[in-house]
């Protein structure tokens, strides 16, 4: 999926979005072109990678380098969370519950409730409606 560009870096190498760099990716992971390509040339080399990684990648890396880069891990992280507060937002404004949100997180409709609705400009659920989610989210007695 192509990705606007507007405020957004890659999650692999950085870059932002400068000088008209396009991204591509989905669920708030991004890359750029350029990281495509070396990706690509990485994996379809003959001596391509056959077993997975093995190690932490700040095992290799120095205080400093480590330290280098809490800012691009920090905003790549930022940029994830806005991903789930937008798509959150979406199903929100498609009339998905709280409880059906919750549920997806993994967590209470309470819990998703509270994360999340800061960022929205919505009036209090009507009592009527949280005791249908109540009764969504119940299990069926068998």
């Amino acid at each position: 999926m192509k990705i606007s560009s507007n405020g957004r870096m890659c999650s692999f190498c950085g870059r932002d979005d400068a000088n008209g760099t396009q991204f591509s990716g989905e669920l708030g992971a991004l890359i750029c072109g350029d990281c495509v390509e070396r990706y690509h040339n990485i994996l379809a080399a003959p001596s391509a990678p056959t077993s997975t990684v093995t190690a932490d990648p700040w095992q290799s890396m120095s205080t400093e380098q480590l330290l280098a880069t809490l800012p691009l891990i920090s905003r790549s992280s930022a940029q994830t969370s806005d991903f789930l507060i937008t798509s959150v937002g979406v199903l929100r404004s498609r009339k998905a519950s709280w409880a059906k949100i919750g549920r997806s997180l993994g967590v209470s409709r309470q819990a998703a409730w509270e994360r999340f609705h800061r960022n929205y400009e919505e009036a209090p659920a009507p009592v009527e409606v949280l005791a249908a989610e109540s009764v969504e989210q119940a299990e069926p007695v068998e």
